[in-house]
């Protein structure tokens, strides 16, 4: 048996999928522009993660961000690369980013239709430990005619054309939904394309991992606290869940969406409105679990459903498989008619 070249194969390649996808739509090409972009930018940072030791990006970089976050090299280099390759693809005309106070206006020679927000660097604090972490987007329309400002991000997720995430672990990996389902691509160095290998994923009903930082158990309300519980001590026969905690909420999240189960970082006493953000956080992860099938919720409402006030606004987020979901919203709504 002879070893084949890939390129003998039908091979899908993320590059191919997406103008595949604006074919179809039939589209002006900007948004296949705009998605082609933000794969450079990632490969970009897949390299910088992958050599960060050798070229002294790790530790702090001597700033704090507007999350009050302490703001890594890295951070620094991943937020420049999406930056430059977002405005230099000629279709955004906003970007919302979690290292920046205030949305970045495109200049006008490079306008396009596009809002894109974004997380260069997902659970940056682990990046010292060398432990999972990741780069997450949502991408909308433009709704308005006025000239571009914040007001054009602060859309509910529902408006979402576009989002995914990408997870730089032991293979960077990109987890892609254009409103037609989940697809996963893993990078392959040797070709520096990323390769489909999971087409129309779906989330399992129902798991047997609960994930959530048990450390702030003393603030947690009595729906989390009872939750929790059940899955500890189950009162049928049935066998505890495992517990499962990165702190890289990409790493968390996208384990959730393979094994199923259920990941947990609600409101509590310590951060009443939630600690994760709403637009480039909570937003474009609960749109891919929606879309696989899974649910997504503050807690008292779907996560898509919220109407942003505020660019760096935060929001509780519980998500994973449907009935594991279900089952903490039961907590919740027994909780509040016990008051």
């Amino acid at each position: 048996m002879t070893d084949r070249s890939p390129f003998e194969t039908d091979m899908l390649t993320l590059t191919r999928y997406v103008m595949e996808k604006g074919r179809q739509a039939k589209g002006t090409g900007e948004l296949t522009q705009l998605l082609n972009s933000m794969l450079t930018a990632i490969k970009a940072i897949s390299s910088a993660v992958r050599k960060a030791g050798l070229a002294n990006l790790y530790g702090i970089a001597g700033s704090v961000n507007v999350t009050g976050d302490e703001v890594k090299k890295l951070d620094v280099l991943s937020n420049s690369l999406v930056i430059n390759m977002l405005q230099s693809s000629y279709s955004t005309c906003v970007l919302v980013s979690e290292e920046n106070k205030e949305a970045i206006i495109t200049p006008k020679d490079k306008r396009g239709k596009y809002v894109v927000c974004f997380d260069p660097l997902d659970g940056s604090s682990n990046i010292d430990c060398l432990a999972s972490i990741g780069t997450i987007f949502a991408i909308y329309r433009k709704t308005s005619e006025e000239e571009p400002s914040e007001k054009d991000a602060l859309q509910p997720g529902r408006n979402i054309v576009a989002a995914g995430y990408a997870l730089y672990g032991s293979a960077t990996l990109v987890a892609l939904s254009t409103g037609q389902g989940v697809d996963l691509f893993m990078l392959d160095p040797a070709l520096g394309e990323f390769v489909l290998v999971e087409k129309e994923v779906k989330i399992k009903k129902k798991g047997n991992i609960y994930s959530l930082n048990e450390g702030y158990a003393k603030y947690f309300d009595a729906a989390t606290t009872e939750y929790v519980q059940k899955k500890k001590f189950p009162e049928d026969s049935g066998a505890p869940y495992g517990a499962r905690y990165v702190g890289s909420m990409v790493a968390d999240v996208h384990r959730t969406l393979v094994y199923g189960g259920i990941f947990l970082y609600p409101a509590n006493q310590k951060n009443p409105k939630g600690k994760l953000r709403l637009l480039y956080e909570c937003n474009p992860v609960a749109f891919i679990i929606e879309q696989a099938g899974g649910l997504a919720t503050t807690g008292t409402q779907p996560v898509l459903d919220v109407k942003p006030e505020a660019i760096h606004q935060r929001a509780p987020l519980i998500l994973g498989s449907p009935d594991d979901v279900q089952e903490y919203l039961t907590c919740v709504q027994r909780n509040q008619a016990g008051k």
